[in-house]
Formats: C-alpha cells, structure tokens, sequence
C-alpha cells in the first residue's frame, strides 16, 4: 500500500531528538517492515507553543497553500497514494493538511497518536480544538497510543473508528545489550535514569527523584544520570554529587548497554505520555520504578515488569525503591519479566501488525461510508 504520511507536532527530520521524533520514526519503519510504500509528504510544521485565533488561523493558512503545492506535484508526477497518515494530532498541533489530500485525492484518511483536552475547547487554543476535532471527526481510524487517550477521543470519535496502538520499539539492540547484565543485582543498588534536562515536565520529574532519593539517602544506592540541556546546572544541583555519576547526552547507540549495566530505570513520568525509555530500559532486561501517569500503566506492568507510584507523590516512589534495595532480587525478578514483555508484546513486529490492522480499518470504514 502506498502511504503519504505527515507529522505536524514534529516532523522526523527535526534536529531537536525527543520520544515523540523518535515513535515516528518508528511508525515509519514499521509501515515498512509490513510492506507499506512510505512517503513524506511534508515536513509543515503546524505546532505553535502560543495559541490564539490569529496565530492558529495564519497556520492554516499556511497549511492549505502547502496542501495545493503538494496536489500541483502529486498530479504531474501522477502520484496518488492509498492512503493519508498523519502521526501526532492535538490543539497544539492540528492538521489540515491531511484531511485536504485525503479529500482532493479521494482516499482515507487515518490518525496515529491523537489526543484531546476538553478544557482547550474554550480560551486561547479554540481554534486549534476546533480543528483538530474537525480532523477526528473526518478520519476514517483514530489511533491513540495509550488507553488515557483513547478515553478522551471517546466524544468526537465513533467506536468503529478508533483504536489503541500501544508503542513499540526496534528492540534488537536492547536485546543483545543484555549479555552484559550482571548476573544478580546487589547494593549499592545501581540506578538508571534517562532525560533531557529542559523546564517544565522533564525538570519536575528530576526534580521528584532528587525528592525521593533525599527520603533515601541513608540507604544503598548510587544514580547514573544521562541527558543534557538548558536545566543542567538547575538539576544537577538536585542531588548530592557523591551519589551520582553524570554522563551527559549520549547517541542512541550507546543507550543500551547503559540500560543493561544498571539494576533498576528510575523516572517520575511526570505529565509523561508513555515515556519511550520504560520500553527501551525494560528491552534491555532493566525492571523500572515509575510514576503511574497516562500510558506508563500500559508499558510497565506494575509489580510485574515494574513497580508504579501514584503521579507526583516522592513518598510513595521512594517506597517503591526502598523495597526493591531491601531485596535486590526483586530488581532481578522484574528485569527478567521486562525483557519477556517487551519480546512479547511491543516489537517492531507487533507495531507492524497493529499498524496494519489501523489502516485496514480505516480503508474498511471509508469503503462502507462512500459505499452509502
């Protein structure tokens, strides 16, 4: 099948790396793996970090003269895909472009990853609401990546229509990296967290842990620290620098044997939509003390693969990590039940299948409406 596909939150060639560039990228490696012919169609931008009705009404704009400039190149080159996907979809982040391609081409139209906050549907981003909402309503499938999502995508899209597609990751490399594991985990406990340090969501994480781990610090453990960004200096200072070890940013290639050289993956999760690293740590056999915020639950099977606080409360983390110090062999048990979940159930295979299964549903569903 061929599939035009877009990402207006951010683009895949966005030089700024974050889990949200990086699932798309994977979505697109996944259509691949399950035979699909992927193209870009675009790499517009329509996520803006401010809101009001003339900011969003010049976006798009913007976006349907882009979506004529597209048509004027599909036609000559006498292009018309199967398809039209767009990844990641939300007030900040509408898409006009898709739903404009998808009608002047005759085609369905699918999303992957959308979500919806009801509270914007009034105030400064009303206009993004409104138009992502129009979106929804005109795809033929709705995916989100996560059950809390998909709960709020309940009032503007039918039943029929939407799905979940739980993430995934290319779990390869994280799977050999586990032949460096150490054969059982012993204290000092050896904690792993992965983040970038910039303000907002991330920092209140980092800050959080350095919470929890204060509740801790008469106990066994040492921090390896990996990310960088504008809040180093602010976050480093969180912690006491005997008790960490800072690697700073690292290439993804040498994430994994990071993962797998440490007992335990340590993340707040706050606001945090899923959180690629709990699927990355738990690749490499590492069982994860997380935050229980938004998709986390469906990643992290809590007291199986991980151990799951209520979101924000550092008492109830700190507990969590208290009882895997105070039997190691927790961390031993948990890394193994990880690597399983991960083996079993997200893959690049499996988010190939369940990729698939979405655009199948959604060329069913616009069958049978132009059919009536």
């Amino acid at each position: 099948m061929k599939i035009a596909f877009t990402a207006p939150m951010k683009p895949l060639d966005h030089p700024v790396p974050s889990g949200d560039r990086t699932m798309g990228r994977l979505i697109v490696r996944a259509l691949e793996r399950a035979g699909h012919e992927v193209r870009i169609a675009t790499d517009f931008r329509s996520w803006r970090k401010e809101g009001s009705d003339n900011i969003q009404g010049a976006v798009k704009q913007e976006a349907l003269l882009e979506a004529a400039r597209i048509t004027e190149a599909w036609q000559k080159e006498s292009y018309r895909p199967d398809l039209f996907l767009t990844y990641h979809l939300y007030h900040k982040a509408p898409d006009w472009i898709g739903p404009s391609l998808a009608d002047g081409f005759a085609i369905p139209y699918a999303i992957i990853e959308a979500s919806r906050a009801p509270k914007r549907k009034s105030g400064n981003w009303a206009f993004g609401f409104a138009a992502a909402d129009d979106a929804l309503s005109r795809a033929d499938a709705v995916a989100a990546i996560h059950h809390a999502d998909a709960e709020c995508l309940r009032a503007v899209v039918a039943p029929d229509h939407l799905d979940v597609v739980l993430p995934f990751l290319d779990a390869a490399p994280y799977q050999l990296s586990t032949a460096s594991k150490r054969q059982s985990a012993q204290t000092p406990l050896k904690l792993l967290t992965v983040g970038m340090m910039r303000e907002g969501d991330k920092t209140r994480s980092y800050e959080m842990l350095a919470k929890a781990l204060l509740l801790l610090q008469d106990y066994p453990w040492h921090l390896t620290i990996v990310g960088d960004g504008p809040s180093r200096d602010h976050v480093l200072s969180l912690f006491s620098p005997e008790r960490i070890s800072w690697l700073g940013a690292l290439s993804p290639e040498a994430l994994p044997s990071q993962y797998a050289s440490h007992d335990l993956f340590v993340w707040p999760a706050i606001r945090e939509a899923f959180g690629l690293v709990f699927l990355e740590a738990q690749a490499a056999g590492t069982g994860v003390v997380a935050g229980d915020a938004f998709g986390v639950p469906d990643i992290v099977v809590d007291g199986d693969t991980g151990l799951l606080s209520p979101e924000g409360d550092a008492e109830a983390f700190a507990a969590n990590l208290k009882r895997v110090i105070d039997a190691p062999e927790t961390a031993d048990r948990m890394g193994l039940a990880a690597s399983n979940h991960i083996e079993n159930n997200h893959t690049l295979a499996a988010g190939a299948e369940r990729l698939d299964a979405l655009l199948q549903k959604a060329i069913g569903n616009y069958l049978q409406r132009n059919k009536a």
